[in-house]
């Protein structure tokens, strides 16, 4: 018998699926996998072996949540565990009744400190997927704890002081899985955008989990520079009183942000992980300035790519030019090589393999050991 496997997906910005999604296509065509996620619009492409089971949402207020409960205290080892929610209800009864029914190898969550503890209430192996930040408070520590294992999406260089060593025993890194890292040209990505060759370019990326980066700052930083190119991907938020530089250029959205980045000279962005390794991965010369996340997972983020030499962090956005060029000049002396280790193109096959030597060990029936039966007897008479 083969036994599925599951999956939680959270469904904030893009990371958790597309790693979710790299993983799950490397695992065996013959295991089964079933993602669940309150949005099934998010993924790339997967798998045959792979569906999606929409679940309503952990985290937004349903319409019917009842006021009378909303002032209840949440236990220390809890996070998101609000009371009335009939979308949490609906959520867990639909997790535990495919518990029930499919009798699965393990189960992943990216990321639920709940659904860890609740996979470990139902008897099912869990594995957790740890991310950065500040993630020593009991609700962390119960569910890494209670999983067999801990998936982090990043390399063993950019762990953050204070994991336990317990902790580290049972974790499999993976460095950079679900980017696709592309050797394109500089040249070569600059003409299939239609850029100038000979221009210096800089690129600002905002992630997807937040409200975007703030416009006012790379105004400044821009009208500081105005014989380069300054664009930016993502969300923006622009303000009122910002006056845009004709070399600055929004372009929201886009399709594929490894060809922008592999056309930059320079680049700015936030610390979201599949940012972070995409970047890495090309190797420029890279400011990093991180957005508000729980548990100051970008401020930790960008830390450790300080500390290892691939970035250069900024607590805070440039408020004037001078803070922009002290920037720039601690980030031309970045070790490239030292970004580039930071990703693993086969991260996502050495994972699938690590979770599929999890499932099939955690139902492998160990051989028992049958003593002789006259070491029995002299046992017994002794």
């Amino acid at each position: 018998m083969i036994r599925p496997i599951g999956y939680f997906v959270h469904h904030q910005g893009r990371g958790h699926a597309e790693r979710a999604a790299a993983i799950v296509n490397a695992l065996p065509p013959t295991r089964p996998v079933t993602l669940f996620c309150a949005r099934d619009n998010i993924f790339p492409a997967l798998g045959r072996h792979v569906r999606i089971q929409r679940i309503p949402s952990l985290f937004e207020t349903p319409a019917d949540a009842p006021q009378a409960l909303a002032g209840a205290r949440t236990p220390a080892t809890l996070h998101c565990a609000p009371l009335g929610w009939s979308s949490i209800t609906q959520a867990i009864a639909t997790i535990t009744a495919w518990f029930d029914s499919a009798r699965p190898a393990l189960f992943i969550t990216d990321v639920s400190a709940e659904l860890a503890q609740l996979a470990r209430i139902a008897s099912i192996p869990c594995i957790t997927v740890l991310q950065h930040g500040q993630r020593d408070d009991l609700g962390h520590m119960v569910a890494y704890e209670s999983a067999i294992g801990v998936l982090a999406p990043y390399a063993p260089a950019l762990e953050q002081p204070g994991r336990p060593v317990w902790m580290r025993a049972k974790t499999h890194y993976a460095p950079g899985v679900g980017i696709l890292p592309t050797h394109i040209a500089r040249g070569k990505a600059r003409e299939a955008l239609g850029l100038p060759l000979d221009a210096d370019i800089v690129v600002v990326i905002a992630g997807g989990g937040g409200t975007g980066t703030p416009g006012t700052p790379l105004t400044l930083g821009a009208r500081a520079e105005p014989d380069a190119i300054w664009l930016t991907i993502g969300a923006v938020e622009r303000e009122w009183h910002a006056t845009s530089p004709a070399n600055l250029r929004h372009l929201g959205w886009v399709d594929r942000p490894e060809v922008y980045i592999a056309a930059a000279d320079r680049i700015v962005s936030s610390a979201g992980n599949t940012t972070v390794h995409m970047i890495a991965a090309a190797g420029r010369p890279w400011i990093v300035v991180p957005e508000w996340r729980y548990f100051d997972e970008q401020i930790w983020k960008a830390r450790m790519l300080a500390h290892v030499g691939a970035a250069v962090m900024l607590d805070h956005w440039p408020a004037h030019p001078a803070a922009w060029a002290a920037a720039w000049t601690k980030a031309a002396a970045l070790d490239l090589d030292a970004q580039k280790a930071l990703v693993d193109p086969f991260a996502a096959q050495t994972s699938a393999g690590w979770i599929e030597a999890q499932a099939e060990a955690c139902w492998a029936n160990p051989p028992v050991e049958i003593m002789p039966l006259a070491l029995v007897s002299e046992g017994v008479r002794s």
